[in-house]
């Protein structure tokens, strides 16, 4: 492969191929950005497979709050399209969910009720709501059966009946994410969710995300349709790799010059790895991942030298290459 150009032509065809036998949720293509002069995202172009955990890292300003607005349907892209199930985004959905760093739980409202209220409006009429109709309290009782094994999910079975006052800051994340989940997305995005937790809140969570894969890799063994996407939004490379099966990585450090453009036409991805799967309970030792958060470090964080953009695009290649372990081993 040389420098500065796309990968061979047997290797695109195995990609292909690779691309082709997936259940795709999110086709990204050619998108771009721009806030007047400022060019934020450049020709970004990502499939995400239905049940994945996606990290998305990069260095401050390239782009990654910009990109997940677009797939919210909220910030449309200036160029490109984002489709979802094959369908273009073109405005909010409920298909797309997000948890913030800053979530916002009803703080006169239980855990439990906290997740019940989306779905329980969502699927009700006010006046249904007011009256209590035979419908309603069946609805209801529906609603509260889910959103209790969604809390059980999460590990907070136990709080159900708690109010945020009475729940750590790990626990409220907890309930803010199953919230979330509890109007069944097709994909959940996380805007650094953990990033103003202590170490140990960090640590439950992450076990979380990978148990929620692990319902992934069952529910696919099972013929069942995978439950949960996710694309985690992370400054922490360990956590990245940790609790993911890929990694992608967008900058604004690359060799555009080398493609025609005088000046940065905006951050693009220069890094898609899978990376190990682990289960909720494995113990990790973080040395062992040094290499790829070297190798991401490199690739996306480090300003000189500049690289081409596709020197380590290499996830579809190594699912061709039979290499990929979880979902796709199910």
């Amino acid at each position: 492969m040389q420098a500065q150009t796309k990968p061979t032509q047997a290797l695109e065809s195995a990609s292909q191929a690779a691309q082709d036998a997936q259940d795709v949720v999110l086709d990204i293509r050619g998108v771009s950005h721009a806030f007047g002069s400022n060019r934020v995202l450049y020709d970004i172009n990502l499939k995400i497979v239905r049940g994945q955990i996606v990290s998305l890292v990069g260095p401050s300003g390239s782009g990654k709050s910009t990109l997940l607005r677009s797939i919210l349907g909220t910030n449309l892209a200036s160029q490109g399209q984002v489709l979802m199930d094959g369908v273009p985004v073109t405005r909010p959905g409920r298909k797309r969910g997000i948890v913030y760093q800053r979530y916002t739980l009803f703080p006169f409202m239980t855990a439990l009720n906290n997740v019940a209220f989306g779905p329980t409006l969502d699927q009700s009429q006010p006046w249904q709501r007011v009256i209590h109709t035979p419908r309603f309290r069946r609805l209801r009782a529906r609603v509260i059966a889910e959103s209790t094994t969604l809390l059980e999910q999460v590990g907070l079975g136990h709080c159900l009946h708690q109010y945020p006052s009475e729940l750590s800051g790990g626990m409220s994340q907890r309930v803010a994410i199953a919230q979330a989940l509890a109007m069944r997305p097709g994909i959940l995005l996380l805007d650094e969710p953990f990033g103003a937790l202590d170490e140990s809140m960090r640590e439950d969570l992450q076990s979380m995300l990978l148990d929620l894969y692990q319902q992934n890799v069952r529910a696919k063994r099972g013929g069942k349709v995978p439950p949960y996407t996710i694309i985690i939004v992370t400054h922490e490379l360990n956590e990245a790799i940790f609790v993911a099966d890929r990694v992608i990585g967008l900058s604004q450090y690359w060799q555009y010059e080398a493609e025609g453009h005088t000046s940065s036409p905006g951050a693009t991805i220069v890094y898609d790895a899978m990376c190990p799967v682990f289960e909720p309970d494995q113990e990790c030792d973080f040395n062992t991942l040094r290499a790829q958060r070297m190798e991401i470090r490199a690739a996306v964080m480090e300003k000189l030298p500049l690289r081409p953009r596709y020197q380590y695009h290499r996830f579809w290649n190594e699912l061709a290459q039979d290499k990929a372990e979880g979902i796709f081993r199910a």
